[in-house]
């Protein structure tokens, strides 16, 4: 692992141990509008804005337009110049980060998007309670931000449904270790050791 990766790990590692206040305006939130240009009526979910003072300015969409997916990332800052690619990495609660490619607007060097990554992140954001982001610019820098996915799912599903498409089974079923973790910790010792010793016998036929 390049020395590149290996910060951007730690920077996510971080983040996931940094508290996270939930306010009444720090919620997902569902709109519908008609674009100028085209008279194309179009929605999408956008997340809060991050904590000021903690995060770097980092707006998420998940937009459907036309029928067709699309996942957006706004910053203050500088990304990378009109039209590039560049890299995001991103992590549900304390999950694997997971790495995924956007491009820029024509117009803008500051506002990209993904329509090839747009419905795995929106399925995965459905499993968890915060979203950890940061986004790899031009200048070598890291625009790292939090984000809680408060109202999330009802605002996602919406989306979803306008670009007719639904989350996977797989993503709707999946039990994240987090998950595990947590309802472990609050059983008696009695039963961790019960939890325990079927999780033994389960591991042993899976080999």
């Amino acid at each position: 692992m390049n020395l590149i990766n290996f910060s951007n790990r730690l920077i996510l590692a971080v983040l996931a141990t940094l508290p996270l206040t939930t306010k009444a305006d720090n919620v997902w939130s569902y709109h519908q509008e008609v674009d100028n240009l085209s008279n194309q009526s179009f929605s999408y979910a956008q997340s809060p804005l991050p904590l000021p003072g903690l995060y770097d300015y980092l707006r998420l969409e998940l937009v459907c337009k036309g029928n067709t997916l699309q996942a957006t990332i706004e910053a203050n800052d500088l990304i990378t110049s009109q039209s590039k690619r560049f890299n995001v990495d991103y992590q549900i609660d304390k999950m694997p980060a997971i790495s995924i490619s956007m491009k820029t607007l024509p117009d803008s060097k500051r506002k990209g998007y993904t329509e090839e990554y747009a419905k795995k992140l929106a399925e995965d954001i459905l499993t968890g309670q915060t979203l950890f982001i940061h986004v790899n610019t031009i200048i070598r820098t890291v625009l790292s931000s939090s984000l809680p996915l408060t109202n999330a799912d009802l605002a996602v599903k919406k989306v979803l449904s306008d670009c007719k498409l639904s989350a996977s089974n797989e993503s709707k079923a999946t039990y994240s270790l987090a998950e595990f973790e947590q309802q472990f910790s609050q059983l008696s010792l009695d039963k961790q050791q019960r939890v325990l010793s079927e999780l033994k016998k389960i591991m042993a036929e899976i080999k």
